[in-house]
């Protein structure tokens, strides 16, 4: 039975039955309005955990996004990415236990005979501890120094400061060759 004044419709005129469509919609957008209406409005301190989240969140990304910017300044021995992302107190260890600040950092970035075909940087994990992240990876490296092919992996940890000024600074870094 069809209620009075709507359209009857023809076998495969393609109209719908408008129950059909009430049906269809209350059984599509219920299971919505339920858990909007069940759900309790969040309290300040559950506000600001979920802001610190997606703010770490974003900053996570930036970390890992650094790590590869740092491997590819690494492929290209430039020096100058050094000087911009690492703070001027930088202490790094290389793999062979010497002790490096950042001028002497960049100084053997610029005097490196290492010609990289490939350099890039993989698992990278992020941990953040209010200004300060500590940031793990794998780095994997090809190329040619001093006539000679090289394929080395490094795990690497860097140490990052979050200023107000510069953003994200490597204060400390230490590199250790895998074997292989």
């Amino acid at each position: 039975m069809v209620a009075p004044g709507l359209p009857v419709a023809a076998k495969g005129d393609g109209m719908a039955n408008p129950r059909m469509i009430w049906l269809l919609a209350a059984v599509l957008f219920s299971p919505a309005l339920l858990s909007a209406q069940s759900s309790s409005p969040l309290t300040p301190a559950q506000k600001k955990e979920r802001a610190i989240t997606a703010e770490m969140e974003v900053e996570g990304v930036e970390l890992v996004a650094l790590e590869k910017e740092t491997a590819h300044a690494m492929a290209l021995n430039n020096s100058s990415f050094f000087q911009r992302v690492y703070s001027d107190d930088y202490v790094g260890i290389t793999p062979w236990g010497e002790v490096l600040n950042r001028s002497a950092l960049v100084a053997s970035i610029q005097n490196s005979t290492a010609k990289y075909s490939s350099f890039f940087a993989t698992d990278v994990h992020v941990r953040i501890y209010g200004p300060t992240a500590v940031v793990t990876c794998t780095w994997s490296a090809r190329g040619v120094q001093n006539g000679r092919n090289f394929s080395r992996q490094y795990r690497v940890i860097h140490v990052y400061l979050n200023n107000s000024l510069g953003g994200w600074k490597v204060v400390a870094g230490q590199e250790t060759i895998l074997p292989g």
